[in-house]
């Protein structure tokens, strides 16, 4: 059971820093497309009303996903360990990741005709990480016999990989710069609950006899040391573990008819408190042949966390530059998306196809993304202007495959890398319709002369006359 427990819980915690970003989701004005990508309009003129947002409905997605040791892992979950499938030198074939992105809530606002500026608030929920491991480290927590009829290399347990869950709470502006230019941009400020990350960059096992030196040389910085620390209130909003970020957007629309978008998104950083721990690992644990497996693993987890410092550090959020470029085609709008982790491994490049009737539209979306993974993406939407429901998967194959293999209890099912993933959204708009001022007395903003926000702000480059 613990070794099920182990696998599971590295499945379904950490997160994987090159997700994909619901592709199917880009240039649809829906909600969800106006707040991941600033400059995007979430209204229609004439059709639409004032208020949108989901009320606090589902708005998410998530995903997961596991390269090497295939077979182990979905054996794994379905309740068998198989140590006999994990050949050791594979160091640097291995990565398990998730990803999980939740609006709790947002609302956004028609603010004026002219220029079409939009004002929204948000409240996410989000998470990031990334690990990578070797079999051998397998292997030293589940089956430590098994190295030694083959004694691993030097830097068999090596391993890296972080997870981080924060609250992020935004405010976004967008507005048309001119008819077919358009800018927008979305500060946050965060609220971490959790971070840990384990860095083992030198290891080695030495023989001696009937003992061995396990020599371990790294670091870590996590905010809890033991799973007891963690509860319910740890993934509450707090004032502990503060930080901010910035995205920023624009779109075009040329005259031919194409749809250019850029986008850098969720640039920024969190301070973890002083009660955070930090420790630098050199150590070497002695290891007898006689010991116990779990006299073994718990002389490794307290080599890791025993006597840590405790002081504030500062980590990065997953930041991304993306890029899109789409035309339509009457029912068909195909797209090309590029995104490209600024910070962390990892990318995509996405082929977004949208068949759209009436208010009806179906996505599919191959997606190839750089650590070598290929995901098939599906999505299906309703539309009007003033609601949207939308239900989709980044990697449908395997999301199939995965929920089959593990409601049938069948350990063959599936093939090659593991991977799930999901995404939902509802939201409906209320209010006055924002209608053109030659056809209403009530339309905001007009009468009081608004000025542009980013014309006043690029202003300070041009000359004065």
């Amino acid at each position: 059971m613990y070794k099920r427990r182990l696998i599971i819980c590295i499945l379904l915690s950490s997160v994987y820093c090159s997700k994909a970003q619901q592709y199917g989701l880009f240039n649809t004005r829906t909600l969800f497309d106006g707040f991941e990508n600033p400059a995007q309009k979430t209204f229609v003129l004439d059709s639409s009303r004032k208020f949108a947002s989901n009320f606090l409905l589902p708005y998410f997605g998530v995903n997961a996903a596991s390269k090497g040791n295939s077979d182990f892992i979905r054996k794994a979950i379905n309740g068998t360990t198989d140590v006999s499938l994990l050949p050791q030198g594979q160091k640097g074939n291995n990565t398990v990741a998730q990803n999980a992105n939740v609006y709790l809530f947002n609302l956004k606002i028609f603010n004026t005709y002219k220029y079409q500026k939009e004002l929204g608030f948000s409240w996410q929920l989000r998470t990031d990480a990334h690990v990578n491991y070797t079999n051998e480290t397998l292997d030293l927590f589940n089956n430590f016999r098994q190295l030694l009829s083959n004694l691993p290399t030097a830097d068999a347990f090596d391993n890296n990989g972080y997870v981080q869950s924060y609250h992020q709470f935004s405010v976004s502006y967008r507005e048309n710069y001119t008819k077919k230019l358009a800018f927008g941009v979305k500060f946050s400020i965060l609220s971490g609950t959790s971070y840990n990350n384990l860095d083992i960059s030198d290891s080695q096992l030495n023989t001696m006899g009937s003992s061995m030196d396990l020599l371990f040389k790294g670091s870590y910085r996590g905010t809890f040391l033991k799973g007891n620390e963690i509860s319910y209130n740890t993934f509450m909003p707090n004032f502990k573990n503060l930080g901010a970020s910035i995205s920023l957007g624009t779109s075009y629309n040329s005259k031919s008819g194409f749809f250019i978008m850029a986008n850098l998104k969720d640039l920024g950083f969190i301070r973890w408190n002083s009660e955070s721990y930090t420790k630098k690992i050199d150590t070497a644990i002695q290891i007898s042949v006689a010991d116990g497996q779990k006299n073994i693993k718990n002389r490794i987890t307290d080599a890791i966390t025993l006597s840590p410092d405790t002081n504030s550090f500062y980590s990065a959020t997953n930041a991304k530059a993306d890029f899109m470029i789409s035309k339509s085609f009457g029912f068909y709008t195909p797209g090309i998306i590029v995104s490209k982790n600024l910070f962390y491994k990892g990318g995509d490049a996405a082929f977004v196809n949208k068949f759209k009737y009436q208010n009806f539209s179906v996505t599919a979306i191959p997606t190839y993304n750089f650590n070598n993974l290929f995901f098939m993406g599906l999505q299906g939407m309703y539309q009007t202007p003033n609601f949207e429901v939308f239900l989709g998967s980044d990697d449908l194959f395997k999301t199939v495959s995965q929920a089959k293999g593990y409601f049938d209890k069948d350990q063959a099912t599936g093939k090659g890398y593991n991977g799930a993933a999901v995404y939902f959204g509802l939201a409906i708009k209320f209010g006055n319709f924002v209608e053109h001022p030659q056809n209403s007395s009530t339309m905001p903003g007009v009468g009081d002369e608004p000025q542009s926000l980013f014309k006043r702000v690029f202003s300070i480059f041009s000359k004065k006359r």
